[in-house]
Protein backbone atom coordinates (compact mmCIF):
# COMPACT_ATOMS: atom_id res chain seq x y z
CA UNK A 1 0.00 0.00 0.00
CA UNK A 2 2.81 2.38 0.92
CA UNK A 3 4.62 1.50 -2.31
CA UNK A 4 1.51 2.30 -4.40
CA UNK A 5 1.03 5.62 -2.59
CA UNK A 6 4.67 6.51 -3.22
CA UNK A 7 4.29 5.89 -6.95
CA UNK A 8 1.20 8.09 -7.05
CA UNK A 9 3.09 10.93 -5.33
CA UNK A 10 5.93 10.65 -7.90
CA UNK A 11 3.48 10.84 -10.82
CA UNK A 12 1.75 13.83 -9.22
CA UNK A 13 5.06 15.69 -8.78
CA UNK A 14 6.00 15.00 -12.43
CA UNK A 15 2.67 16.34 -13.66
CA UNK A 16 3.05 19.50 -11.57
CA UNK A 17 6.61 20.02 -12.79
CA UNK A 18 5.71 19.72 -16.49
CA UNK A 19 5.32 23.18 -18.13
CA UNK A 20 1.87 24.08 -19.34
CA UNK A 21 3.00 24.25 -22.97
CA UNK A 22 4.19 20.65 -22.83
CA UNK A 23 0.71 19.29 -22.45
CA UNK A 24 -0.13 16.99 -25.32
CA UNK A 25 -2.30 18.74 -27.89
CA UNK A 26 -5.07 17.40 -30.03
CA UNK A 27 -3.88 14.72 -32.40
CA UNK A 28 -0.63 14.16 -30.46
CA UNK A 29 0.61 10.66 -29.99
CA UNK A 30 -0.62 9.10 -26.75
CA UNK A 31 1.88 8.39 -23.95
CA UNK A 32 4.07 5.43 -24.61
CA UNK A 33 4.72 6.31 -28.31
CA UNK A 34 1.64 4.54 -29.64
CA UNK A 35 0.15 5.33 -33.07
CA UNK A 36 -1.96 8.46 -33.54
CA UNK A 37 -5.64 8.10 -34.00
CA UNK A 38 -6.77 8.76 -37.54
CA UNK A 39 -10.15 9.94 -38.67
CA UNK A 40 -11.81 7.22 -40.70
CA UNK A 41 -15.13 8.13 -42.37
CA UNK A 42 -17.86 5.69 -41.53
CA UNK A 43 -20.66 4.62 -43.79
CA UNK A 44 -24.16 5.12 -42.46
CA UNK A 45 -25.18 2.16 -40.30
CA UNK A 46 -28.91 2.38 -40.83
CA UNK A 47 -30.82 1.65 -44.02
CA UNK A 48 -32.34 5.11 -43.90
CA UNK A 49 -28.89 6.70 -43.61
CA UNK A 50 -27.58 4.70 -46.56
CA UNK A 51 -30.55 5.72 -48.70
CA UNK A 52 -29.93 9.37 -47.82
CA UNK A 53 -26.23 9.05 -48.74
CA UNK A 54 -27.14 7.48 -52.09
CA UNK A 55 -29.63 10.28 -52.83
CA UNK A 56 -26.98 12.91 -52.07
CA UNK A 57 -24.44 11.13 -54.30
CA UNK A 58 -26.94 10.95 -57.17
CA UNK A 59 -27.83 14.63 -56.75
CA UNK A 60 -24.18 15.65 -56.86
CA UNK A 61 -23.60 13.58 -60.02
CA UNK A 62 -26.67 15.07 -61.73
CA UNK A 63 -25.59 18.62 -60.89
CA UNK A 64 -22.08 17.91 -62.14
CA UNK A 65 -23.37 16.55 -65.46
CA UNK A 66 -26.02 19.21 -66.11
CA UNK A 67 -23.67 21.67 -67.89
CA UNK A 68 -22.28 18.92 -70.13
CA UNK A 69 -25.81 17.77 -70.96
CA UNK A 70 -26.76 21.36 -71.79
CA UNK A 71 -23.84 21.60 -74.24
CA UNK A 72 -24.73 18.27 -75.84
CA UNK A 73 -28.40 19.14 -76.35
CA UNK A 74 -27.93 22.80 -77.21
CA UNK A 75 -25.78 22.61 -80.34
CA UNK A 76 -28.90 22.55 -82.56
CA UNK A 77 -27.45 20.68 -85.52
CA UNK A 78 -24.56 23.10 -85.98
CA UNK A 79 -21.83 20.47 -85.80
CA UNK A 80 -21.01 19.59 -89.40
CA UNK A 81 -18.31 18.03 -91.53
CA UNK A 82 -15.99 19.89 -93.89
CA UNK A 83 -18.16 18.74 -96.80
CA UNK A 84 -21.53 19.98 -95.55
CA UNK A 85 -20.71 22.98 -93.36
CA UNK A 86 -22.17 26.24 -94.73
CA UNK A 87 -19.67 28.70 -96.22
CA UNK A 88 -18.67 31.53 -93.91
CA UNK A 89 -16.12 34.33 -94.24
CA UNK A 90 -13.87 33.18 -91.39
CA UNK A 91 -12.74 29.95 -89.76
CA UNK A 92 -11.67 30.20 -86.13
CA UNK A 93 -9.07 27.56 -85.29
CA UNK A 94 -8.49 27.01 -81.57
CA UNK A 95 -5.05 26.20 -80.20
CA UNK A 96 -4.38 22.77 -78.70
CA UNK A 97 -0.79 22.85 -77.49
CA UNK A 98 2.70 22.62 -78.95
CA UNK A 99 5.30 19.87 -78.84
CA UNK A 100 8.88 21.11 -79.25
CA UNK A 101 7.57 24.33 -80.77
CA UNK A 102 5.39 22.59 -83.33
CA UNK A 103 1.64 21.90 -83.31
CA UNK A 104 0.67 18.88 -81.26
CA UNK A 105 -1.02 16.01 -83.06
CA UNK A 106 -4.48 17.26 -82.09
CA UNK A 107 -3.67 20.81 -83.17
CA UNK A 108 -2.24 19.56 -86.48
CA UNK A 109 -5.51 17.73 -87.14
CA UNK A 110 -7.45 20.95 -86.50
CA UNK A 111 -5.18 22.81 -88.90
CA UNK A 112 -5.56 20.08 -91.53
CA UNK A 113 -9.34 20.55 -91.34
CA UNK A 114 -8.87 24.31 -91.70
CA UNK A 115 -6.73 23.75 -94.81
CA UNK A 116 -9.49 21.60 -96.29
CA UNK A 117 -12.06 24.29 -95.53
CA UNK A 118 -9.94 26.92 -97.24
CA UNK A 119 -9.15 24.72 -100.24
CA UNK A 120 -12.82 23.85 -100.68
CA UNK A 121 -13.76 27.54 -100.70
CA UNK A 122 -15.80 27.22 -97.50
CA UNK A 123 -13.88 30.05 -95.82
CA UNK A 124 -11.70 32.91 -96.99
CA UNK A 125 -9.72 33.80 -93.88
CA UNK A 126 -8.34 31.68 -91.03
CA UNK A 127 -8.20 33.22 -87.54
CA UNK A 128 -5.77 31.15 -85.47
CA UNK A 129 -6.18 31.76 -81.77
CA UNK A 130 -3.93 30.49 -79.02
CA UNK A 131 -1.54 31.15 -76.17
CA UNK A 132 1.48 33.43 -76.46
CA UNK A 133 1.68 34.43 -72.80
CA UNK A 134 5.47 33.89 -72.73
CA UNK A 135 8.20 34.43 -75.28
CA UNK A 136 9.13 30.74 -75.43
CA UNK A 137 5.60 29.57 -76.25
CA UNK A 138 3.81 30.86 -79.36
CA UNK A 139 0.85 28.83 -80.54
CA UNK A 140 -0.49 31.28 -83.17
CA UNK A 141 2.80 31.65 -85.05
CA UNK A 142 3.35 27.88 -84.99
CA UNK A 143 -0.15 27.49 -86.42
CA UNK A 144 0.55 30.12 -89.09
CA UNK A 145 3.78 28.36 -90.10
CA UNK A 146 1.96 25.04 -90.38
CA UNK A 147 -0.80 26.53 -92.53
CA UNK A 148 1.53 28.35 -94.91
CA UNK A 149 3.51 25.13 -95.25
CA UNK A 150 0.29 23.44 -96.39
CA UNK A 151 -0.59 25.96 -99.06
CA UNK A 152 -2.62 28.66 -97.27
CA UNK A 153 -1.42 32.16 -98.27
CA UNK A 154 0.06 34.11 -95.37
CA UNK A 155 -2.21 37.08 -96.06
CA UNK A 156 -5.27 34.88 -95.43
CA UNK A 157 -4.13 34.03 -91.90
CA UNK A 158 -4.76 36.29 -88.90
CA UNK A 159 -3.29 35.51 -85.48
CA UNK A 160 -4.84 36.14 -82.08
CA UNK A 161 -2.04 35.92 -79.53
CA UNK A 162 -4.28 36.16 -76.44
CA UNK A 163 -6.62 33.20 -76.91
CA UNK A 164 -5.80 31.81 -73.48
CA UNK A 165 -8.97 29.73 -73.27
CA UNK A 166 -12.07 29.07 -75.34
CA UNK A 167 -14.07 31.97 -73.91
CA UNK A 168 -11.22 34.42 -74.48
CA UNK A 169 -10.86 33.22 -78.06
CA UNK A 170 -14.58 33.60 -78.80
CA UNK A 171 -14.99 36.94 -77.06
CA UNK A 172 -11.88 38.42 -78.69
CA UNK A 173 -12.92 37.09 -82.10
CA UNK A 174 -16.09 39.16 -81.77
CA UNK A 175 -14.95 42.25 -79.84
CA UNK A 176 -11.38 42.63 -81.09
CA UNK A 177 -11.44 41.15 -84.61
CA UNK A 178 -15.06 41.92 -85.52
CA UNK A 179 -16.07 38.35 -86.46
CA UNK A 180 -19.85 37.99 -86.80
CA UNK A 181 -20.11 34.69 -88.72
CA UNK A 182 -17.62 31.84 -88.59
CA UNK A 183 -16.84 28.16 -88.86
CA UNK A 184 -15.21 26.89 -85.67
CA UNK A 185 -12.61 24.13 -85.90
CA UNK A 186 -11.75 21.86 -82.98
CA UNK A 187 -11.93 18.24 -81.83
CA UNK A 188 -15.35 16.60 -81.66
CA UNK A 189 -15.38 16.51 -77.84
CA UNK A 190 -14.67 20.28 -77.62
CA UNK A 191 -16.62 21.73 -80.51
CA UNK A 192 -19.99 21.99 -78.70
CA UNK A 193 -18.48 24.04 -75.90
CA UNK A 194 -16.83 26.29 -78.47
CA UNK A 195 -20.18 26.76 -80.25
CA UNK A 196 -21.98 27.65 -77.02
CA UNK A 197 -19.33 30.16 -75.96
CA UNK A 198 -19.05 31.80 -79.35
CA UNK A 199 -22.84 32.09 -79.53
CA UNK A 200 -22.79 33.79 -76.12
CA UNK A 201 -20.10 36.14 -77.44
CA UNK A 202 -22.38 37.10 -80.35
CA UNK A 203 -20.97 34.99 -83.19
CA UNK A 204 -23.29 33.06 -85.49
CA UNK A 205 -21.20 29.94 -85.99
CA UNK A 206 -21.12 26.39 -87.26
CA UNK A 207 -18.60 23.88 -86.02
CA UNK A 208 -16.41 21.25 -87.65
CA UNK A 209 -15.57 18.59 -85.09
CA UNK A 210 -12.40 16.68 -85.94
CA UNK A 211 -12.80 13.00 -85.11
CA UNK A 212 -10.00 11.27 -83.24
CA UNK A 213 -9.32 7.65 -82.23
CA UNK A 214 -10.89 6.85 -78.88
CA UNK A 215 -7.58 6.37 -77.09
CA UNK A 216 -6.38 7.55 -73.67
CA UNK A 217 -5.87 11.10 -74.94
CA UNK A 218 -9.40 11.26 -76.32
CA UNK A 219 -10.93 9.98 -73.07
CA UNK A 220 -8.84 12.44 -71.06
CA UNK A 221 -10.10 15.26 -73.27
CA UNK A 222 -13.68 14.09 -72.85
CA UNK A 223 -13.32 13.94 -69.07
CA UNK A 224 -11.84 17.43 -69.08
CA UNK A 225 -14.83 18.68 -71.04
CA UNK A 226 -17.20 17.50 -68.29
CA UNK A 227 -15.32 19.73 -65.84
CA UNK A 228 -14.92 22.60 -68.32
CA UNK A 229 -18.67 22.61 -69.03
CA UNK A 230 -19.27 24.14 -65.61
CA UNK A 231 -16.92 27.04 -66.38
CA UNK A 232 -18.60 27.42 -69.77
CA UNK A 233 -21.98 27.81 -68.10
CA UNK A 234 -20.52 30.53 -65.86
CA UNK A 235 -18.96 32.31 -68.86
CA UNK A 236 -22.25 32.24 -70.76
CA UNK A 237 -24.11 33.75 -67.81
CA UNK A 238 -21.50 36.21 -66.55
CA UNK A 239 -19.78 37.11 -69.85
CA UNK A 240 -16.53 38.16 -68.15
CA UNK A 241 -13.93 40.20 -69.98
CA UNK A 242 -11.12 38.10 -71.44
CA UNK A 243 -7.78 38.03 -69.65
CA UNK A 244 -6.51 40.56 -72.18
CA UNK A 245 -9.01 42.49 -74.29
CA UNK A 246 -6.84 45.07 -76.00
CA UNK A 247 -7.77 47.40 -78.82
CA UNK A 248 -9.87 46.68 -81.89
CA UNK A 249 -7.81 45.07 -84.67
CA UNK A 250 -8.53 45.20 -88.39
CA UNK A 251 -6.57 42.10 -89.45
CA UNK A 252 -9.62 40.03 -90.36
CA UNK A 253 -11.30 42.89 -92.24
CA UNK A 254 -8.12 43.61 -94.22
CA UNK A 255 -7.64 39.92 -95.04
CA UNK A 256 -11.23 39.66 -96.25
CA UNK A 257 -10.86 42.81 -98.34
CA UNK A 258 -7.80 41.36 -100.00
CA UNK A 259 -9.36 37.97 -100.65
CA UNK A 260 -9.82 37.21 -104.33
CA UNK A 261 -13.29 36.54 -105.70
CA UNK A 262 -16.66 37.36 -104.16
CA UNK A 263 -16.97 37.06 -100.40
CA UNK A 264 -18.20 33.73 -99.10
CA UNK A 265 -21.89 33.87 -98.26
CA UNK A 266 -24.15 32.02 -95.91
CA UNK A 267 -24.90 28.44 -96.90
Amino acid sequence: MAERWGRSRVRLRRAEARPEGDAPGPGAAPPGGGPRRRFVPRLPRTRRGRRRAVRWAVAVCVLALLPATWLRLGEGGRVRSVADVPAEPVAVVFGAGLENGRPSAYLAHRLDAAVRLYTAGKVEVLLVTGDNSRSTYDEPDAMRTYLTGHGVPADRIVADYAGFDTWDSCDRAKRVFGVDHAVLVSQDFHIRRALALCAAAGIDAYGVGVAEPHDATWYAGGAREVLAAGKAAFDVLAKPDPHFLGHRETGVARALAGASGPPAGKG
